[in-house]
């Protein structure tokens, strides 16, 4: 590991408990900081509303100041009650195409995130995912608190275990299998963050609109490692916030998921066109192994800054 890495990790890598929450509020309060939280959205109905719920219990109702300005969900298609129990939880709802209408909307997680820059307005957006069990309240806290109590920190990224079942710190494998290979051989600065494909991270909003937002999966280390070249390493953060517990996706999404963060790395180390950006997987049908080829994501969302909607509501 670089002597640089190294010293990262003792003098940038944090446990939530490290800042209280009355300390959070106090700085919060001085500086008039105010705090977003996303959560991106698709089918999520058994797990939304509890996470809406402990948000707004624990980090706006419950304190005689709030932490979080903004509790926002969008939903990017949902077919079951995802919008109605996140409604009724006490989240804002908004459907990802309503958001920037004008932009014809493709499918990914990294489309809502970019569009979530436009319909919210705090100076930290905290992005959490929807799919979490038993889910506290220090996965928001705990992020946020750096970027409060820290002014040259501007990007930090929840760190946990991740079981797989009852095999603990077996979840995260595509983290295992490409991303942290990725990192460790293209960018070995950033081979400190434990969990570089998490969903949940805060981020200075000064930050996320200067950058570009890979629309699918590639999306969390693309903000990574661009992250890195705009503001450098000692603004990047981690903050252990515990376990985090979720739904696993089968063998095959994780395929997709992995082509998609490759080809992320790819464009970032050669900026260059891809000859093809399919992937073929095989499935077992009653007649032997079928093949199935999906597109990968190949869509980028510019900078925020550079979208018109965006730039009119700053000067208004």
């Amino acid at each position: 590991m670089l002597e640089e890495v190294e010293r990262w990790l003792a003098d940038r890598s944090w446990s939530a408990a490290d800042r209280p929450l009355d300390q959070l509020l106090d700085r919060k309060r001085a500086a008039g900081t105010t705090v977003s939280v996303v959560l991106p959205a698709l089918d999520e109905e058994a797990t939304v509303g509890a996470i809406v719920e402990v948000i707004r219990r624990e980090l706006i109702e419950g304190l005689p100041f709030p932490l979080v300005d903004e509790l926002i969900v969008i939903d990017s298609g949902s077919t079951d009650r995802t919008a109605e129990v996140a409604a009724k939880a006490g989240a804002r709802v908004v459907h990802r195409d309503e958001i920037l209408p004008r932009i014809p909307a493709l499918p990914g997680k990294g489309e809502v995130l970019w569009r979530s820059l436009q319909a919210t307005s705090g100076d930290i957006v905290c992005f959490v995912d929807a799919d979490l069990r038993d889910f506290s309240s220090t996965f928001v806290s705990g992020i946020v608190g750096p970027l409060l109590t820290e002014p040259d920190v501007q990007f930090v990224k929840a760190m946990y275990d991740r079981p797989l079942g009852d095999a603990p710190g077996q979840g995260g494998r595509v983290t295992e299998l490409v991303a942290r290979p990725l990192l460790n051989l293209h960018w070995p600065q950033l081979a400190g963050f434990v969990q570089p494909l998490g969903g949940e991270y805060a981020v200075r909003r000064s930050l996320l609109e200067r950058l570009p937002f890979p629309v699918g999966y590639g999306v969390e280390l693309g903000l990574l490692v661009d992250a890195l070249h705009t503001v450098g390493l000692d603004a990047l953060a981690q903050v252990d916030v515990g376990v985090r517990v979720h739904r696993h996706q089968d063998g095959q999404a994780l395929g997709r998921m992995a082509a998609a963060i490759y080809r992320t790395a790819l464009l970032r180390l050669s900026r260059g066109h891809h000859v093809r950006p399919e992937l073929t997987q095989f499935e077992r049908g009653p007649e032997g192994f079928v093949p199935r080829t999906y597109p990968v994501d190949t869509e980028e969302r510019p900078p925020m800054l550079g979208v018109k909607e965006y730039a009119l509501r700053r000067v208004a």
